[in-house]
């Protein structure tokens, strides 16, 4: 089973720019579909990006032209460049991993999260 750390995390004013990294333990990284989800306090978790091993993205609509999700299949590693962001993007950062669906609706496997805090 694949498994999925994530770093880069941390406390941003709003405005501000972040990355997030998650490096997946595998040797068959190019046959999973890769993605991002958050779960802020009292929330549930949601959807935020994911990617194809060709590089095709999906994007949910509260991100869309400020986070780009890119992969580096020959690092086994994904990113998730944010920029401007807002305080409602303050949450828990998951990476996520899932063999048949592009929108990553049956994950096989999560990483341990990495906090983003942005501050008003």
């Amino acid at each position: 089973q694949v498994q999925l750390v994530e770093s880069g995390g941390g406390l941003v004013q709003a405005g501000g720019s972040l990355r997030l990294s998650c490096v997946a333990s595998t040797r068959t990284f190019s046959r999973y579909f890769m993605g991002w989800f958050r779960q802020a306090p009292g929330a549930e978790r949601e959807f935020v990006s994911s990617i194809a091993w060709q590089g095709t993205t999906y994007y949910a609509d509260s991100v869309k032209g400020r986070f780009t999700t890119s992969r580096d299949n020959a690092k086994n590693t994904i990113y998730l460049q944010m920029n401007d962001l807002k305080p409602e993007d303050t949450a828990v950062y998951y990476c996520a991993a899932d063999l048949s669906s592009a929108l990553i609706r049956s994950p096989v496997s999560w990483g341990q999260g990495t906090q983003v805090t942005v501050s008003s």
